[in-house]
């Protein structure tokens, strides 16, 4: 299955980087930097049933987890701000004793396999 690269970079906009509060021209700049960003095809890693506590039996989560890997260094031009429906952004240093939310370490642990990197 195809995960559109455009939809992910309007995504990360959105939420990472309040792009939504931005001048036109801004937002023109932040588009053009995350189809770069997300123009290649990204690795799906994980598709499907997310274990969550607001799951019930009548309604869940389900997500798409995606590696986009940033060869060119083109998150440094990224200033994160939380906006949309996001309480808070930040680049952070991970190691294997994080604490995420629901199931979220699994799709750490996935990205780490998948580009042989340790953690």
């Amino acid at each position: 299955a195809v995960v559109s690269t455009q939809s992910t970079g309007k995504e990360f906009g959105e939420e990472a980087l309040a792009s939504m509060e931005m001048p036109k021209k801004e937002q023109e700049r932040v588009m053009k930097l995350t189809g770069e960003l997300f123009k290649g095809a990204g690795t799906t890693l994980y598709r499907g049933y997310v274990d969550d506590p607001r799951n019930t039996d009548n309604a869940w989560m389900e997500t798409v987890v995606v590696n986009f890997h940033d060869t060119q260094d083109l998150f440094s031009k990224f200033k994160l701000k939380a906006g949309d429906d996001a309480g808070a952004v930040s680049w952070i240093s991970i190691d294997s004793s994080i604490k995420l939310y629901a199931n979220h370490r699994s799709f750490i642990e996935a990205a780490v396999a998948h580009n042989k990197a340790h953690w």
